[in-house]
Order: structure tokens, then C-alpha cells, then sequence
């Protein structure tokens, strides 16, 4: 039997960096959390491997084939037999496999060990097959987390999960720090100037189309206006369409002649850039096309560093920038986003009260705190686990 003071081994299943996606980034900034946490060893990673070939670090010590079946089961068997004490699965749809993912069901099913799902994506109109997959996950969890509160009534009503399984805790946002705005505007070349910017991997649902034709409008009455989209393309969509999205941005920006006022960074931007690109950012635009959006890290990123954010009202947003933390445009509506944009260049005195009512909700999501929710979370389940364990022998 293991000491009671012992530290506590998590693993953590998900995609892993190097591997250009979000969650993978998301679980190494938890990952890195815990490494300083009293009571955990440092914890490791089971890295869902889709056809590429990777150079992991030493957090991963177990891969998983995404298409391969007997993968899951034999990890399963694995974990059974080690010293892991809890495990926390990264659910994205796209990123297990099987039909909606459905090869973490029979994995989950064989697990012996407690796991804890964290729900990147609720769907308000799910298949019959993902609701079956969130549900039975659920079901076989000691706890499901989700990003959004708007989602947990979602969980409950759509998916039939207990409440009391449910726990909501904010997307962290990682702590860097950085210059002033003022300083990393002229580090950049850009001294002068009120930024606008757009940060994440470029896909045609992002919508940046719209706020590029807003930006026609608003550079009519600030001609110093520059809007900075960070970003390369989506690994996936690169691989499916190459270019065309970029490409088709860019000539709009040419059409409506705005090369001064609109340029792109294609570059999967470090940890820092991605920081040091909000900082300076006067104001922060999500122009995002999917309404059901139930998460969005890069706009937790925007809210956790205390931007003025200008957005389509889809879920997350909606959410977000409640109680005058933003300002809300139309979906595919550039008119609507123009006149936001515009409102806030216009009203410096706005513009300092949102960043306030902003920043006060982004103190509250830096991954140094959002750690310790997740710590305390893990703790008591293992226990829980241990003494069920311990009653039943």
C-alpha cells in the first residue's frame, strides 16, 4: 500500500508539443503548472500521434497510434498495472479515433484506474454518435470539466450528466512578462500606431475577412490604425486546401488597399510572441464565424491579459465579455464590426474602464491559479478513489 504522504502521479492523455495544436499547448502549460506543485510528481504525457512523426520531449513516455485500436486497449492494460494514480483525458473531437472518436470508449471501458475528462468542445447539436461517446465518457469519469458555464447546462440537459460530476473551471492563460505597450510598439516598429490584432492558426471559420472590409472604414477616420493577424495556417487546413484562405485575405487586403493598415505574420508564434502581440494590442478582435463556439482559447488569452475586445457573439464571447468587458458585432457583419472598432478609437475613457473590468476577470484565469482548482480536483478524487478502493478489499 502506498504512504498517504506520497506524491501523486497524474498522467495526462492528449496530443503533446511539438505537435501544432492547442490542446496539446494546453496540457503542457497545466503540465508545467504541476511540476512546482507540492504533492505531485511531475506528471506525463500519453501522446495521441496522428500520421506525423514527432520529436517529443521526456514528458512523454507512451504514444498511442490515433487510428489504432489495440493502442487504446493495450495502454489501458498498461495504466491498470503502473503506479499512475489518476488520469485526465483531453477530449477534442478530431483527435482519437474511430467514428467521432469513438476509440476512447472501449479504452475508458477496460480503464481500472480513475480518470477525469476535460471537454473542450461541448456541441449543442451533437450526432447521435458524439453524444453517446460524451455521455458513456461521463458516465465511466470520476469528474468532467468544461471551460465555459454556459456549457455545464448544456452537459446536464443534452447529455444527461449528473450535475454534481460537472465542474467548471476558465481556460488558463500563462503568465509572461513583458514591456510596457508603448515600449513593445516601438521594439516592433510600430510606435504611433493603435494596433488591432488577430492571433491563432488561420482557417476560414475565423472570419477575418470581416474585420479586414471593417478595416476600410475605420482607417478613413484613423489612418494610423494598423490590424496585425499573427498566425500561420491550420496544420490541417494547410494540408487540405494549402494557401487559399491566407491567400485569399491577403488580396482583399490588396483590393481594398490597405497594405499599410492590415499585414500578416505567418509564423506559429513562441509562447512569448503570442504575449508580447496582446500587450501591445490596443484592441483584441475575434470576428469568428461558428455561433456554438463553446470555447475560445485565444480570446481567454485576450480577457486573461486585460485587451479590449471587439468579437462576434458567438457562445464563449457572449460569456466573456459580459458586464462591459467588450463589445459585440454582428456575424458576418463588417459594418457592425467597423462601428465597434470605432466606438472604442473614439472613447479613450471606455477603452480604460473595459480593460479594468477585463483584467479583473483575466487575474482570476493565469495558469498559477487555475493550477490550484485543478490541483485540489485531483487530490480529492484520488482519495476518494483509494478509500472506495480500500472498502471494497
Amino acid at each position: 500500500m502506498k504512504s498517504p504522504i506520497s506524491n501523486r502521479n497524474i498522467v495526462f492523455m492528449s496530443t503533446s508539443l511539438p505537435r501544432e495544436c492547442g490542446i496539446a499547448t494546453f496540457t503542457q502549460d497545466l503540465l508545467d503548472q504541476f511540476e512546482h506543485m507540492r504533492g505531485f510528481n511531475k506528471p506525463r504525457i500519453i501522446a495521441i500521434n496522428n500520421k506525423e512523426t514527432y520529436q517529443y520531449g521526456d514528458q512523454v513516455f507512451r504514444e498511442i497510434d490515433q487510428h489504432k485500436l489495440s493502442d487504446y486497449i493495450d495502454t489501458a492494460d498498461f495504466l491498470n498495472k503502473s503506479d499512475v494514480d489518476l488520469l485526465v483525458i483531453q477530449h477534442e473531437f478530431g483527435i482519437y479515433g474511430g467514428e467521432s472518436g469513438e476509440y476512447l470508449i472501449p479504452f475508458a471501458e477496460k480503464l481500472k484506474i480513475p480518470f477525469i475528462v476535460i471537454f473542450h468542445t461541448v456541441l449543442t447539436k451533437p450526432s447521435l454518435k458524439q453524444q453517446q461517446i460524451i455521455t458513456r465518457l461521463a458516465e465511466l469519469s470520476v469528474k468532467v470539466v468544461t471551460m465555459a458555464q454556459s456549457t455545464v447546462n448544456d452537459l446536464i440537459s443534452i447529455y444527461g450528466i449528473e450535475a454534481k460530476k460537472i465542474s467548471f473551471i476558465h481556460h488558463g492563460v500563462p503568465y509572461v512578462k513583458t514591456e510596457s505597450r508603448s515600449k513593445l510598439k516601438e521594439q516592433y516598429g510600430f510606435a504611433n500606431r493603435k494596433i488591432l490584432s488577430t492571433f491563432g492558426f488561420l482557417s476560414p471559420g475565423k472570419g477575418i475577412e470581416y474585420s479586414i472590409e471593417a478595416m476600410r472604414g475605420v482607417v478613413q477616420q484613423h489612418p494610423d490604425c494598423l490590424y496585425i493577424i499573427w498566425g500561420k495556417t491550420h496544420p490541417v487546413v494547410k494540408q487540405e486546401t494549402g494557401e487559399v484562405y491566407r491567400q485569399k485575405l491577403m488580396d482583399l487586403v490588396k483590393e481594398f488597399n490597405l497594405e499599410h493598415n492590415v499585414i500578416f505574420v505567418d509564423k506559429l508564434l513562441t509562447q512569448e510572441e503570442v504575449i508580447q502581440s496582446l500587450v501591445m494590442s490596443d484592441i483584441y478582435m475575434t470576428p469568428y464565424l461558428g455561433k456554438d463556439q463553446a470555447v475560445s482559447g485565444t480570446l481567454a488569452y485576450g480577457v486573461g491579459y486585460g485587451r479590449v475586445i471587439v468579437s462576434t457573439p458567438y457562445r464563449y464571447a457572449e460569456e466573456m465579455l459580459a458586464e462591459g468587458r467588450g463589445l459585440l458585432a454582428n456575424f458576418r457583419d463588417s459594418a457592425s464590426l467597423e462601428t465597434c472598432i470605432l466606438q472604442l478609437l473614439d472613447s479613450p475613457d471606455l477603452v480604460i474602464e473595459m480593460e479594468r473590468r477585463t483584467l479583473e476577470l483575466g487575474k482570476t484565469m493565469l495558469w498559477s491559479e487555475i493550477a490550484k482548482t485543478y490541483a485540489v480536483m485531483f487530490q480529492e478524487k484520488i482519495s476518494i478513489s483509494e478509500l472506495a478502493n480500500r472498502s471494497v478489499v
